[in-house]
């Protein structure tokens, strides 16, 4: 995003993104012979899902950026897990959180700190950057129970879901975004191929693992991705730009993997006392 948004506008960004994650996975349906979703109740609920898990977020992010460090959006971006899990509280899901589970989730934000390096402060951040970065996490966490809620058990698959969601995202931007940002006059190669590298693997192929996730975890741990997000963005500074690694980092890791453990570890189950006969 951050070297999208030197060349394109961030709706553009935005737009790019899901245009090319579309096309992977409709390349996959059609590899697959597979058809996608065709009730009318199943399209409404992709519909919603796209707006929250899609053009709202993604564009508020790319907005985001412009302003803000990229720390500081990581941050907010890792608050996702939290958001789900006061959401699940709150609509009672099934996937309510267990201490354990609470427990694993803070120990997991601790480590992004570490990670990012929180004490050195923030100054001069955009509190408004700052505000995007937040309701775009709290749209992924809206979005997820949603779809939890709304979508699981329809019969389709994974790949069938996720491609129609895309697809129905992409021409929600396709109407905003002319209306709203300026129209590119040049397509510079490198912001175009990280345009492309968003859209294809940042969206395309990570909603389909998504997707599969919310299924088996529930939506609460499966957001737990948005742990490693700055924790593997770090590690790619470092080995293919050449960023100084720093004593944090590996820490911050370690304490993200053990925060993610824990969520993962199954509850202990209530012993029951035999009733006298």
């Amino acid at each position: 995003m951050k070297v999208g948004t030197e060349a394109f506008a961030p709706l553009y960004v935005t737009l790019g993104r899901m245009v090319f994650g579309t096309a992977v996975l409709a390349g996959v349906l059609l590899a697959r012979r597979e058809r996608l979703p065709r009730e009318r109740r199943v399209w409404g609920h992709l519909a919603v899902a796209g707006f929250f898990l899609n053009a709202l977020p993604f564009s508020l992010f790319a907005y985001a950026e412009l302003t803000i460090s990229s720390t500081l959006a990581g941050i907010c971006n890792a608050t996702s897990p939290l958001w789900g899990m006061v959401l699940a509280v709150v609509a009672v899901s099934e996937d309510r959180p267990n201490r354990q589970r609470v427990a694993g989730l803070g120990l997991g934000f601790i480590g992004v700190l570490i990670v990012l390096g929180a004490w050195q402060g923030f100054s001069g951040q955009d509190p408004a950057g700052t505000v995007m970065a937040l309701i775009a996490s709290f749209s992924y966490a809206v979005g997820w129970l949603y779809v939890r809620r709304t979508l699981t058990g329809t019969g389709h698959s994974h790949l069938s879901m996720s491609g129609a969601q895309l697809l129905l995202g992409t021409l929600q931007l396709a109407v905003v975004t002319p209306v709203f940002a300026p129209a590119p006059d040049s397509l510079p190669v490198l912001p175009l191929l990280s345009v492309i590298a968003l859209g294809a693997l940042g969206t395309g192929v990570a909603f389909l693992v998504q997707y599969g996730l919310v299924a088996e975890v529930g939506p609460t741990t499966a957001m737990m991705v948005t742990y490693f997000v700055p924790v593997i963005a770090t590690a790619a500074g470092v080995a293919i730009l050449g960023e100084r690694l720093s004593w944090n980092t590996p820490v911050g890791a370690l304490v993200v993997l053990a925060g993610a453990a824990l969520t993962q570890s199954p509850p202990r189950r209530k012993r029951t006392r035999r009733q006298p006969a």
